[in-house]
């Protein structure tokens, strides 16, 4: 799997401060999508074992709250084992870091991958430009749900 960056703190990618990480590839093709480049799954750097300590060690602070993984869309198929991988190993490693996960596919249609074992919050559905509303918390447009499956 590629990823196409890292942000070491955000606030904007879910509740709390977060270390956010930007997987490549995406078969949604939403129209004026803001991160075109991660619609190919060959942009970036390959996702390494350093890579995955990298971001142990960016999470394992007081302060930070959480992973969240975007994109491009890290439920691309290409992406699942890896990134289910990423999750077992920050729950296993760092079981109060919270896991938000944003996808453009419906929760129906992922909700039984292994991967939402792990997850904590899901924010689901693409990105609709008739839809877009910059009031919105934590997404882009009115038809994407934020979905707690975990109550932490």
């Amino acid at each position: 799997m590629n990823y196409c960056g890292i942000y070491k703190s955000s606030l904007t990618d879910g509740e709390g401060w977060r270390v956010v990480l930007f997987t490549s590839g995406c078969n949604h093709n939403c129209k004026n999508c803001q991160n075109l480049k991660t619609w190919d799954k060959n942009y970036g750097k390959e996702f390494t074992d350093k890579t995955l300590n990298d971001l142990i060690t960016y999470l394992n602070h007081d302060y930070i709250d959480g992973l969240t993984l975007s994109g491009g869309d890290p439920l691309f198929p290409d992406n699942r084992e890896e990134v289910l991988r990423i999750c077992k190993t920050i729950k296993t490693v760092l079981p109060n870091k919270t896991i938000w996960l944003y996808t453009g596919y419906l929760y129906e249609e992922v909700k039984d991958l292994e991967i939402m074992n792990y997850i904590d919050v899901l924010v689901d559905g693409p990105f609709i430009e008739e839809q877009k509303d910059l009031t919105l918390e934590f997404r882009g447009s009115r038809n994407q749900n934020i979905i707690k499956l975990k109550d932490n």
